[in-house]
């Protein structure tokens, strides 16, 4: 950190927080607030002598609480800018003053409590997160007796009692006595690998973490009596196993079973421990003088991050990534990267490694004259659009600049192309390049031209459904041949008309399909796909159609056999429609005059027209004018979810 802020193309903006984001990529906004730290950095030489004086006394967060500072500290050993901070809601001195010992202690005059906080505008081409991660609370698995006995501690507090920076200087001791335990022992998997309490994720880093401290400690304390509890040792990593045995050959014990109870004797305070030994089958009793919880990682959990540059996460609430093996660094925010623990837990030679990507990504992308954009953008037709913002609220990029009385605007550099716009706008007045309604109707033409009712229509999103489609095809997997796919970019670009017309068109079933809800390429695209989709299923019943012959699955690129067993499922559904039922559900939508607005083409003149309610199916006659700026909500269920029946 040091050689950072000493470098010259670098500036370090400590005790600043980010407040807004805007822009694109390219061309980002960034509003930060540097928070007054109440003593002039430039000025401030951290000789010390304010701290003798002030007479606030709390617990060191660097020291987890093991030692104590004052109200004005520096955050941080190796601390940039190396200068004193005053956290003014510890602080006597801030309004009116009723200390003042530091300023007059000081004589260099460096403290000011009249600073203010400064806000900064800030404008980028490129953004990397990096936010770190959090670390597993263990209080609420009491059975370890992390918050009623004292000699039971984490493996954080552990690092800064054997650390030289630490509070004992390196001598490590237990909390009671003061004196260095001779029995140690390690439980692993605190908070990892649990579907009960914790996270059922592993955290990668505990089981190392745990191996260098028992060696640490042999190397300090050659006779120490340590044992590990453990679930399974993962040493994966480079040189990881080697060291793995070397801390066996050194004494180190490993005993296969978690403790299911931790007891203090209340004389001698040593632990008694009651272990199920997994290998032999037994229950063990094991007496340690210190016990160390390996805690966890857990995803940060400051939440504004994820909502200034519209990231989204995996299961485990770490930052998704654009792809796990093409674009590791990338997130599907174009211009933004993701680097370290943000991403998911890992050691420091890891986030080293996936930082440096992550610069040389920005890199790459600052170097370029000009930023290249797929040809799959969506593009808004201003004559048609009636300005009611719709598709501005399901972008989940943020791409569609709107204002009221004015048309909606795409940035082309930060849409992505998912078409949930398209499929959301009620006028036809955004098209999507190379993925057109037309086009689609086109497919459903060709698809149901002949023997329909033989025919499965499925719509699947480009980068997982389609994928694992092929995945199930490369890997030579046995499954009814009868779906013929339609590849969207995102089940999000699938608009309710497209089903309607399909089964208008004789389908016996249509199938919709997409990521993963936790898993979306496009952030959060796929749950509009369910909200129109339960609109379109209630819709289906209103006319009679079962509902059930339009299905919704999720089936990740992954999932090749996922991907066979969805489609031998619908194709015993298919089977089981008759051709009466198919027949008599065309008649119904083409009596009912069921919406297909885009397959008639667009509205030029006034005309007679039906309005139809997706989500009820309520209808009425009306003389519809394409060039009037009207807005129609259903009189029924009050929902402004109206299309224009034509033909």
């Amino acid at each position: 950190m040091m050689d950072a802020g000493r470098h010259p193309r670098i500036e370090l903006m400590a005790y600043s927080e980010v407040e807004d984001v805007s822009g694109y990529v390219g061309n980002f906004r960034v509003r930060v607030r540097k928070k007054a730290r109440y003593v002039d950095d430039k000025e401030c030489t951290a000789c010390g002598d304010c701290v003798k004086v002030c007479p606030i006394v709390k617990p060191d967060e660097f020291q987890m609480g093991l030692s104590t500072r004052r109200a004005i500290y520096i955050p941080f050993p190796q601390a940039v800018p190396s200068a004193y901070i005053v956290n003014i809601h510890e602080c006597l001195g801030d309004n009116p003053i009723a200390c003042g010992k530091c300023i007059e202690r000081c004589d260099k005059k460096c403290i000011d409590f009249d600073m203010q906080d400064e806000i900064v505008e800030l404008e980028v081409g490129a953004v990397i997160v990096s936010t770190g991660m959090d670390t597993y609370d263990p209080t609420e698995l009491d059975e370890y007796g992390y918050t009623r006995y004292e000699n039971v501690i984490t493996s954080i507090e552990f690092e800064r009692l054997i650390s030289a920076g630490g509070p004992t200087e390196g001598h490590f001791i237990r909390l009671t006595d003061r004196q260095t335990p001779e029995r140690i022992g390690f439980v692993q998997c605190v908070g990892s690998r649990s579907q009960v309490r914790g996270n059922p994720y592993c955290s990668n880093i505990c089981c190392m973490n745990t191996v260098k401290d028992s060696l640490l400690l042999k190397d300090h304390y050659p006779d120490i009596d340590i044992t590990v509890f453990y679930m399974d040792i993962r040493a994966f990593g480079k040189g990881f196993e080697d060291l793995y045995m070397r801390s066996k050959e050194m004494g180190v014990k490993y005993i296969r079973g978690l403790p299911g109870e931790v007891k203090e004797d209340p004389e001698t305070t040593s632990l008694r421990l009651f272990v199920e030994n997994t290998t032999t089958g037994r229950l063990e009793q094991h007496e340690v003088d210190m016990l160390v919880l390996s805690i966890g990682a857990l995803p940060s959990q400051d939440g504004r991050v994820k909502d200034l540059l519209s990231l989204s996460r995996t299961a485990d609430g770490f930052f998704m990534e654009a792809h796990p093996k093409l674009k590791p660094v990338d997130t599907p925010t174009r211009g933004v990267y993701i680097a370290g623990c943000a991403e998911s837990p890992k050691d420091v030679k890891d986030s080293v490694t996936q930082a440096s990507a992550a610069a040389a990504r920005a890199g790459i992308l600052l170097s370029s004259p000009r930023i290249r954009v797929e040809a799959i953008t969506a593009v808004v037709d201003e004559d048609l659009c009636k300005k009611c913002g719709l598709c501005a609220d399901v972008c989940p990029y943020g791409a569609i600049v709107w204002a009221k009385k004015q048309p909606a605007r795409v940035l082309t550099a930060a849409c992505a192309g998912c078409g949930t716009c398209a499929a959301e706008c009620r006028f036809e007045a955004i098209i999507m390049r190379h993925f057109t309604d037309q086009q689609i109707y086109a497919m459903i033409d060709s698809i149901l031209e002949e023997d329909p009712q033989d025919k499965v229509v499925a719509f699947a999103c480009n980068w997982c459904s389609y994928a694992g489609a092929d995945t199930a095809g490369t890997g030579r997997m046995a499954y009814p041949p009868n779906a013929r796919l339609i590849r969207t970019m995102c089940s999000g670009r699938v608009a309710p008309d497209f089903a309607w017309y399909a089964f208008r068109k004789g389908a016996p079933v249509v199938l919709v399909s997409g990521c993963h809800l936790v898993d979306c390429h496009y952030i959060n695209a796929n749950r509009n796909t369910v909200r129109r989709v339960d609109a379109l299923w209630e819709g289906l019943e209103k006319y009679g159609v079962r509902p059930e012959r339009l299905q919704l699955e999720w089936c990740s690129a992954a999932e090749g056999q996922r991907w066979a067993k969805i489609i031998t499922e619908v194709e015993k559904l298919r089977a089981a429609v008759t051709p009466d039922e198919v027949e008599q559900t065309r008649q119904t939508l083409q009596e009912t005059k069921v919406p297909i607005k885009s397959k008639v083409g667009r509205l030029k003149e006034p005309a007679p027209a039906t309005m139809c309610c997706m989500r009820c199916g309520n209808q009425w006659d009306v003389t519809y004018d394409p060039a009037a700026d009207e807005e129609r909500m259903c009189a029924a269920c009050r929902s402004n979810s109206v299309r224009v029946l034509v033909g």
